[in-house]
């Protein structure tokens, strides 16, 4: 049974995150880390949660905790998640980052763990959105270089902090690819005053931000006479959860490197 901490636990996925830890067959809560200094401090996940009393006390620091756990799910910020990796390289821990705003130099930073800390980086821990980077792969092979515009239309809740989402950034990288694009050449993420027409190898993107949108993404294929659509709407951060715990199972008996939830799914 896969042992799992939930990193960021106080927070709005991250009680999430606690609860399908709790619900899952494979997978059992090992300890729940909240900031350090927080009231929250001592309190039972299980409470925190809304699932009652689970006798797992919130740590602020997941050191005092390493030999409760194999698996960290992190969803928490770039530097965190950089401090949490030195964390599993120390300690021989495997990890889930769901985390999404990194720099180009964030990246570099946590790419440079793939030798020694089996994880799990996805901007998107669905089910569905991950088989719809497959849809997405074959549609650009087909339309991307026959006459189709690509624009990528995302939309979330207004506490958001990054844009475009994570998983905006990641369906363009799957229809830039089979293209010989990439979204640093080719990508377009803003539109204003008297921009000039479309290009033909553009791939743009829309953000909207409002309300408690949990997360919709358009991927769009037009040309003159016809659209195609392809989209994805979560309505529950549950299926975020459920795909975090189902690929800390997962990565718990694999080696060092980094893996993407089709890795998980077996789909890649």
């Amino acid at each position: 049974m896969t042992r799992i901490a939930i990193m960021g636990a106080a927070g709005r996925m991250g009680r999430v995150l606690l609860t399908a830890a709790h619900q899952a067959d494979n997978a059992t809560l090992g300890a729940a880390v909240i900031r350090p200094g927080s009231s929250l401090v001592g309190v039972d996940a299980g409470e925190l949660a809304g699932l009652g009393r689970i006798d797992v006390a919130t740590t602020g620091d997941v050191r005092a905790v390493a030999d409760d756990i194999d698996v960290l799910i992190d969803f928490t910020t770039p530097q965190l998640t950089l401090d949490n990796l030195a964390f599993c390289a120390e300690h021989g821990k495997a990890i889930v980052i769901g985390t999404t705003g990194f720099t180009d130099e964030e990246l570099e930073a946590l790419d440079s763990y793939k030798d020694r800390v089996p994880m799990v980086f996805a901007a998107n821990m669905s089910t569905g959105v991950n088989l719809l980077v497959n849809l997405l792969k074959t549609a650009s092979k087909a339309l991307g270089d026959a006459g189709y515009d690509i624009e990528v239309i995302e939309a979330h809740h207004r506490h958001k902090v990054d844009a475009p989402s994570g998983t905006a950034l990641m369906l363009g990288d799957a229809v830039a690819e089979p293209l010989g694009r990439t979204l640093k050449e080719h990508g377009v993420f803003a539109r204003e005053g008297q921009c000039g027409p479309r290009r033909d190898d553009e791939i743009g993107f829309a953000t909207v931000r409002a309300g408690d949108i949990v997360g919709e993404h358009t991927v769009l294929f037009a040309t003159e006479g016809e659209r195609i659509e392809l989209t994805h709407k979560a309505s529950s951060r549950m299926t975020f959860g459920k795909g975090a715990v189902r690929a800390a199972a997962w990565v718990a008996t694999q080696p060092a490197g980094r893996f993407d939830m089709q890795d998980v799914l077996g789909i890649k």
